[in-house]
């Protein structure tokens, strides 16, 4: 008997896992933290009351659990666009249906310190992957819900937090106004920060524009939070905030939890529901 043909087009597993994640129905929970560093999925879940390793291939891995009684699973992206797409995509072939980058970033505000927290409203979408999907004038916008449990999350956690539009790049070095190896640089790379300031944009990361374009196509909850450790205005950088925004990432879930209970059928969540 010969093995089933599986698709060139949506390929999986010889045991029907998803092909980047190892992934099946039923590994998942339907709220998924999507941190870059496949280490800081290890920190995410130390965190919950019980939690088990379901995969690691590549730069995926991938945890389920429970936090407060909230069904969670962490998932690692790697850097960027493309590898946020994979994550998507296949965790939502399996079931997933809320997606919550948890990250780190570089602020364009001189009143915003290492160290805080920086909550996604939208994306300036200045990737490349968002664009495979849909053009560029589309939206690339977190859903409402998750900006309010971000929103109610740092307040119970107790960090300093800020609310703004993102800027996600390609390129962490001449995308984000850094030069290159030598000096290189391009004049539009010169100008970047200045035009970006000046839009009222608040930060750079690399996530957020292909999270939030594929969450507004597929119709899934998304949203992003990120612990400050670079101020580009001030020219300062320290690792700092990441124990805060893995624990607004993790009361998130939660609060988000508690909010579709609330709903009790309702598409969307008010404050009447309550």
């Amino acid at each position: 008997m010969t093995d089933k043909k599986i698709s060139a087009t949506r390929p999986i597993t010889k045991d029907r896992e998803q092909y980047h994640l190892e992934v099946k129905e039923g590994d998942v929970a339907k709220t998924v933290l999507i941190p870059g560093d496949p280490q800081r999925v290890e920190r995410i879940s130390s965190l919950w009351d019980e939690s088990r390793e379901v995969a690691m291939h590549r730069q995926f891995v991938t945890h389920t659990g429970k936090y407060k009684g909230a069904d969670i699973s962490a998932c690692s992206t790697g850097i960027g666009g493309p590898g946020t797409a994979i994550v998507i995509e296949e965790l939502a072939n399996v079931g997933a249906e809320t997606f919550l980058r948890v990250g780190s970033c570089a602020t364009l505000k001189n009143e915003i310190d290492i160290g805080d927290i920086i909550i996604s409203t939208a994306a300036v979408r200045l990737d490349g992957t968002s664009k495979q999907y849909v053009t560029p004038e589309y939206p690339a916008s977190a859903s409402y819900e998750v900006i309010l449990a971000f929103v109610e999350a740092a307040e119970t956690v107790g960090v300093k937090y800020h609310l703004g539009i993102s800027a996600s790049t390609d390129s962490f070095y001449l995308g984000q106004s850094r030069p290159g190896f030598g000096g290189y640089t391009q004049s539009m790379s010169e100008t970047l920060i200045k035009d970006l300031t000046r839009a009222n944009v608040v930060n750079f990361e690399m996530e957020a524009a292909t999270l939030f374009t594929l969450g507004n196509i597929y119709g899934f909850r998304t949203g992003a939070v990120c612990a400050v450790y670079a101020n580009r205005v001030r020219d300062e950088f320290a690792v700092k905030g990441e124990s805060d925004v893995i624990k607004c990432g993790n009361e998130a879930v939660k609060i988000l939890a508690e909010m579709d209970e609330q709903k009790s059928g309702k598409k969307y969540w008010s404050r009447k529901l309550c």
